[in-house]
């Protein structure tokens, strides 16, 4: 990249909001104050058009021991946004004629299984459909694992190399498998570490020089510390994950500011020619491409869609999400050290919004968090009577969305409270009976409880509403195998 380039995109970024945007900028604050205090965002913000920057702020703590401040030069990890950058590489070296898609696997890995990396290929790794089962979706990986770092080759043969699930190219499935086997194929290629040649392949040339690949020894200045927010206690550090694990699929951090230069950088032939561009931001199945989703977002009044390439991250402490409108370019870019991903989607939404003129939707306090509140000291059948009075009296004053009852199951669960567990998950396919995933969460509240044959049911119902539901299916051919047999592995 030239000079030119480097200061034209830097510009772009430090440049001050034009005047007419004043009002727009004001409103997109508001909003964004508003989710702040309700502790459903804390992080940091931008938001871009055509002209450029109109809103780049910062809100809460990016420490709360020393209550230090977010900025927009404070490096959030960025979990799974980690794959678009994985998948610009991986295209780059298909650009230099080092790699090409339909390749498989065993041609860089050797020592990879053969029965299953004869079959898999590089660009059924970009888009999830390679059938390699996901390590993090491997029933107690984050508990054995988390805190143990792991050389690459090793974690490729140990977590990385199960049975397929389905035959390649004819399912999706979210695999971070398959975006860790791209960063093994990456160093097999270019003789270097991952961290190496994102560094100087994408963020050298874009100046990105807050964005990098996270190690937990290495002293960082200005890195956010991860939270979770708990019913009771409040904020809580988030548990420990070394991000060795996490690696190809998800294990760099950035800034608001530099992935908008990032942003930018994608409207130029800086990195990939045009024609390359094109085929990463082509969706195949499910409406991912690579390491983008090509998906329209619905504006707040409920009618306006715009088309967005787009994609979330989560990581323990942390949540992303980063949307762009390529035809009014146009960007939102949400870094949270709160682990808030469950509302940093709809906080976007409002943001688009805001830029397309309509009026935003504010949010609402979590009917979740009233509930927690009075299953901390009363019986379930009060915060489920509480639960169907608001439901009727106060529909439009709180958030009654699915994933409220969800979590409170959950939380439940956790808290070894099965049987009130299972009726809060009750409720919740009560509220939404068209949704596979109430009857998944149900499922593993009756596994939970020892009741197997209504497990089934309610698996089989998630599955019936949600075939591409692979816990439940999981979870139902465990259940249905005889007893004293293995567990059935899914036929290829």
């Amino acid at each position: 990249m030239t000079w030119s380039l480097v200061g034209m995109l830097a510009v772009a970024v430090l440049a001050a909001p034009a005047v007419h945007a004043a009002p727009r900028q004001q409103e997109l604050d508001r909003l964004v104050a508003k989710y702040h205090e309700l502790r459903q965002f804390n992080g940091a913000v931008l938001v871009a058009d055509g002209k450029g920057v109109v809103l780049k702020k910062g809100y809460g703590f990016a420490n709360f021991e020393w209550r230090e401040p977010n900025t927009p030069d404070t490096k959030f990890r960025i979990g799974s946004i980690t794959k678009q950058f994985t998948a610009m590489v991986i295209m780059q070296l298909v650009n230099e004629g080092k790699l090409k898609l339909d390749d498989t696997v065993s041609m860089y890995l050797p020592d990879y299984r053969k029965d299953t990396g004869t079959r898999v290929t590089v660009t059924q790794l970009l888009n999830h459909t390679s059938g390699i089962p996901s390590y993090t979706s491997a029933p107690g990986f984050f508990d054995k694992q988390a805190r143990n770092p792991a050389k690459v080759a090793e974690f490729v043969k140990e977590h990385a190399s199960g049975d397929l699930e389905f035959e390649p190219g004819t399912k999706w499935a979210y695999n971070n498998s398959g975006y860790f086997l791209l960063g093994a194929i990456i160093e097999k290629v270019t003789g270097k570490p991952y961290a190496q040649v994102v560094r100087e392949r994408i963020f050298e040339p874009l100046g990105m020089k807050n964005s990098g690949y996270d190690l937990h020894a290495t002293v960082l200045p200005k890195r956010a510390s991860g939270y979770e927010l708990k019913p009771e206690e409040g904020y809580v550090n988030a548990p420990y994950l070394d991000m060795s694990l996490p690696y190809a699929a998800g294990s760099l951090y950035s800034t608001v500011e530099d992935l908008f230069l990032w942003d930018r950088a994608l409207y130029l032939d800086t990195l990939l020619p045009e024609p390359l561009k094109k085929k990463m931001f082509t969706p195949g199945m499910s409406e991912y491409a690579f390491g983008w989703l090509v998906k329209p977002v619905m504006l707040n009044d409920g009618k306006t869609e715009v088309a967005t390439v787009h994609h979330g991250g989560g990581i323990n402490g942390f949540s992303a999400f980063f949307v762009r409108v390529p035809e009014r370019k146009e960007v939102v870019v949400l870094l949270d050290n709160t682990s808030r991903g469950d509302k940093i989607q709809e906080l976007a939404a409002g943001l688009l919004s805001i830029l397309h003129g309509i009026a935003p939707q504010p949010p609402r306090p979590e009917v979740g968090e009233t509930l927690r509140a009075i299953l901390a000291k009363a019986p379930v059948a009060e915060a489920v009577a509480r639960y169907r009075d608001l439901k009727a009296t106060k529909a439009d004053a709180y958030d009654f969305s699915e994933g409220q009852l969800n979590r409170v199951g959950y939380w439940l669960l956790k808290e070894g409270r099965v049987p009130d567990a299972i009726e809060v998950f009750k409720l919740n396919v009560e509220m939404f009976p068209a949704s596979g995933n109430p009857y998944d969460s149900l499922g593993e509240a009756y596994l939970a409880g020892g009741d197997l044959e209504r497990a089934k049911a309610s698996y089989r119902k998630a599955l019936e509403l949600d075939p591409s539901n692979r816990g439940a299916e999981a979870a139902l051919q465990q259940l249905q195998a005889p007893v004293g047999a293995p567990a059935a592995k899914p036929t290829p």
